[in-house]
């Protein structure tokens, strides 16, 4: 069976260009530290610190480009820590998801909805979704192999786009739950 990357997706935020002024000043523009593995994708060297009712966390990475709404995501421990009760979505799907304020070194923002948990994923490409035998949205299982802790993650979305690379993404949690290194590698099972 084919086998794909699978990275670990650590806390972060996507922001709106407005909400990019108020944090960091007129006319900000976000800098690319590092390319992500998705296509137009990298983290940036801006950061801002994420409050919630129960604590904060400073030095979150924004990563770009741009997007139309502001959103953070979370492993459950991180939201937890914060006390906010963050709901498990696709990227995206941020309605009637939790608040929280963002500050930044020009100023702070507060979203009343946008911070999520997201939802264990596969991107691919059509191509990559016609050699596994997928479709886009489908929910599939997927076994890591790693050397003291396999794991076989269920409720894994397929995501595909001709604008995705290969890979799998999880959460810090979820990655230290398989004990992962830099190099893990996943494959679809079926139960």
């Amino acid at each position: 069976m084919a086998k794909f990357i699978v990275e670990t997706s650590a806390r972060h935020i996507h922001v709106s260009k407005a909400d990019l002024e108020v944090l960091f000043g007129k006319d900000a523009k976000l800098t690319n530290k590092k390319d992500l593995s998705q296509p137009g994708q990298f983290a940036c060297e801006e950061r801002v610190k994420i409050v919630g009712p129960k604590g904060e966390m400073p030095g979150v990475t924004i990563l770009g480009p741009e997007r139309a709404n502001t959103q953070v995501e979370l492993s459950l421990t991180d939201a937890r820590k914060l006390g906010l009760s963050a709901p498990i979505r696709e990227s995206g799907d941020i309605a009637d998801s939790a608040p929280c304020k963002i500050v930044g070194p020009c100023g702070e923002v507060e979203i009343q909805q946008g911070v999520i948990v997201a939802k264990r994923h596969i991107h691919m490409t059509p191509a990559d979704a016609e050699t596994f035998g997928v479709c886009d949205k489908q929910i599939v299982c997927v076994k890591i192999d790693t050397p003291e802790r396999s794991t076989i993650y269920g409720d894994v979305v397929v995501r595909v786009s001709p604008s995705f690379a290969l890979a799998m993404h999880i959460d810090t949690d979820e990655s230290n739950a398989a004990g992962c290194g830099r190099e893990v590698f996943g494959e679809i099972i079926s139960l």
